[in-house]
């Protein structure tokens, strides 16, 4: 398919924002959409490397609510896109060392029940007894949301792009966005590596190159690309099949089930800011030494596969959902702070709300506005890995 020479919206970017943006626009009859994807294929930078856990268990509002939507619409993927999201519901249990996180988890938790997020209080001779394979000694509590659990990362992505090439979007990949064309002070469209489109609407869903994008309209859009890396391993049948996504949370240290196998990731706390993704081979060995440490089966596991990705971060760990107040037509969806593919479907629903209605209706994002930055408005979230 060519580039064509015209549309109502252009997204920049056909990762999950992307193409969820691009599917609840098009679902709401938005005219002539178009979403650009740089990569031969849709979905295969951060989305396809991410862990593929979906959670409700957030310290603000905000994200606990954009969650709860968003996992709604993995139970009902199927029936609406005609692709499963295989989600499955393992739950997600927090484990935590140190007093100053059971404070903050206990504090979290009177939000999540009053949001109706299903949540249980673990003691730490409980996380024990459900995780008889791990040393958790020094565990005073945990935190474990049933509803929680995994997605298939790939057929989300193609359950949006396939949806919404039905309902007309025009999905392009290996076209790369060189330009942000403005008239008058607003979007006048954007320039491709194979032709200009003309456009009143783009959309900068470019997940950790979101902030590129924004410098061709002449934005600062404060996202940085962050390396985070995991592997998996040989397969671990002393692991139960059903067994919980575990994270230990004062190392950011996380593992669960991957086929026969084991995925798992840690977070470098000082890893700077690039576009870097080559597996640091010394970072993985202390993620070995500290995984095994937790989970002494580690030890006699192999390696099968190891790759890093970027995480799209910005400065208070939340999204930017909205309307630049700068240039008239040039919206931004970034800045997910590892959580994108987990909020993929509230992101989608609610930037075509902002575009077609002038602001979302189905959840109030007026917090998540990208001139919070510099306003001093932040946010604070407690619970990244």
């Amino acid at each position: 398919m060519s580039v064509p020479s015209t549309a109502d919206i252009v997204i920049v970017g056909g990762g999950v924002i992307g193409a969820s943006t691009a599917y609840h626009l098009a679902l709401r009859g938005a005219g002539t959409i178009v979403l650009l994807e740089r990569q031969p294929y849709f979905g295969s930078e951060s989305t396809g490397k991410c862990a593929g856990g979906v959670r409700a268990h957030f310290d603000t509002e905000i994200n606990c609510r954009m969650s709860q939507i968003s996992l709604a619409a993995f139970e009902r993927f199927e029936a609406e896109t005609g692709y499963t999201a295989d989600y499955r519901k393992i739950g997600y249990l927090f484990v935590l060392t140190r007093e100053a996180d059971v404070e903050a988890f206990r504090r979290q938790m009177d939000m999540h029940l009053r949001l109706g997020i299903r949540t249980d209080w673990l003691d730490g001779d409980e996380v024990r007894r459900r995780l008889p394979m791990m040393s958790f000694d020094d565990a005073l509590g945990g935190l474990f949301g049933p509803d929680d659990g995994l997605a298939d990362n790939g057929s989300v992505v193609q359950g949006y792009i396939s949806a919404g090439s039905r309902l007309g979007v025009k999905a392009l990949n290996g076209v790369e966005v060189t330009g942000v064309r403005l008239a008058g002070g607003r979007v006048a469209g954007v320039e491709t590596d194979q032709g200009p489109i003309a456009a009143p609407v783009v959309v900068d869903a470019a997940g950790a190159w979101s902030g590129l994008v924004g410098r061709l309209a002449g934005l600062d859009v404060p996202v940085q690309p962050v390396r985070r890396q995991l592997f998996t391993t040989t397969p671990t049948p002393e692991i139960p099949s059903g067994w919980t996504f575990v994270i230990d949370f004062k190392t950011n240290l996380y593992f669960h089930r991957e086929g026969p196998g084991l995925l798992s990731g840690m977070s470098r706390a000082d890893e700077p800011p690039a576009f870097n993704q080559t597996v640091d081979e010394d970072w993985e060995l202390a993620h070995l030494e500290a995984g095994a440490a937790r989970l002494p089966l580690l030890e006699r596991a192999g390696i099968t596969r190891r790759w890093a990705g970027l995480y799209e971060v910005t400065p208070d760990h939340h999204a930017i959902i909205g309307r630049s107040a700068d240039v008239p037509g040039f919206y931004i969806n970034a800045g997910f702070s590892g959580h994108g593919f987990m909020q993929s479907p509230a992101a989608g629903l609610l930037m075509a709300e902002e575009i077609l209605d002038g602001r979302a209706s189905t959840l109030d994002v007026s917090t998540l506005r990208p001139e919070r930055f510099r306003e001093g408005a932040l946010l604070d979230e407690y619970v990244v890995f």
